[in-house]
């Protein structure tokens, strides 16, 4: 049976022989195609790290990172970051913003991983790769989109750039290696699903009583909202069918006060946009498993 198969493969090779002209411009033509089809936009590599090193915490409302875990596994990591920075700009503007802001966020987690691998276990904090003399957000160590990158590029020149994306829940996605930090995801971010992620890690994010909640008469959230306080008034609708942007981050709590208050005098100073805010000071350090 091998012979009988054999034989017209052996005769389109003789073929390809007498044309090598035109043999030469088809092995020319794989390689383009090969390399948009090679990556893989459900980031099934990512996802199957993150299911075996990101511990649910808090009844899934936060996670905690097994760095341990990742380091055993940092050829496996490092095979998938490598796979990122194969891709092109040409190639990335041809996609769907989708899958643009999805590729975005999980090659911003996935790195900042690799970043405290480089010196776990001895790091407390990513603060300790310094602010001014190699800050982790601006330090470029490694490359996408055919650039050398940094953490902010990722976050503050491309997702958060006016206009481009307009999505404050970016904030809920990108894990910066830290308590204080909405949690980082147990599986990656895809395309076909990535208004739903985006929309269950604001719903855990909001209603983690460590982060954010009411008490003592005020409405106390995360300092990230006191960072990118533009970002809640730059045209975003929030939730889905609502027809008109939001106005001030009041409005956007107000929405979600089931989630932040459970006394319903509480709730109705939130929905109603009464309750003064007051943001929490951020919990810098490292969001280790072992903690």
């Amino acid at each position: 049976m091998r012979g009988c198969a054999a034989d017209p493969v052996m005769r389109h090779v003789k073929q390809m022989a007498r044309y090598p002209f035109i043999t030469i411009l088809v092995l020319l033509a794989l390689p383009l195609g090969n390399a948009q089809a090679q990556f893989d936009h459900e980031h099934k590599a990512w996802t199957a790290l993150l299911q075996r090193h990101v511990l649910l915490v808090d009844g899934g409302k936060a996670s905690r990172v097994r760095y341990a875990g990742f380091q055993q596994d940092r050829a496996e990591l490092k095979r998938y970051l490598d796979a990122l920075s194969g891709v092109t700009q040409n190639e990335f503007d041809g996609w769907d913003k989708a899958r643009q802001m999805s590729f975005l966020i999980n090659a911003y987690n996935a790195h900042a991983v690799e970043k405290i691998l480089t010196r776990y276990p001895d790091i407390r904090s990513i603060w300790d790769f310094g602010k001014l003399f190699g800050n982790p957000f601006k330090d470029r160590f490694f490359r996408l989109l055919g650039r050398e990158a940094h953490l902010d590029w990722i976050e503050h020149e491309t997702l958060r750039k006016p206009g481009a994306y307009d999505e404050p829940r970016v904030h809920y996605a990108v894990n910066c290696a830290s308590i204080g930090c909405p949690m980082l995801r147990e599986e990656a971010y895809v395309a076909v699903r990535l208004d739903a992620q985006l929309e269950e890690q604001a719903r855990r994010f909001l209603s983690d009583r460590s982060r954010n909640r009411f008490r003592a008469g005020r409405l106390e959230v995360s300092k990230i909202f006191d960072w990118f306080r533009e970002d809640w008034t730059s045209d975003y609708r929030g939730l889905a069918g609502s027809t008109e942007p939001l106005r001030s981050r009041e409005e956007y709590f107000s929405r979600y006060a089931a989630l932040l208050a459970d006394e319903p005098g509480a709730r109705k100073l939130i929905e109603e946009r009464k309750a003064p805010l007051h943001f929490l000071e951020y919990d810098w350090a490292l969001n280790d498993a072992k903690r």
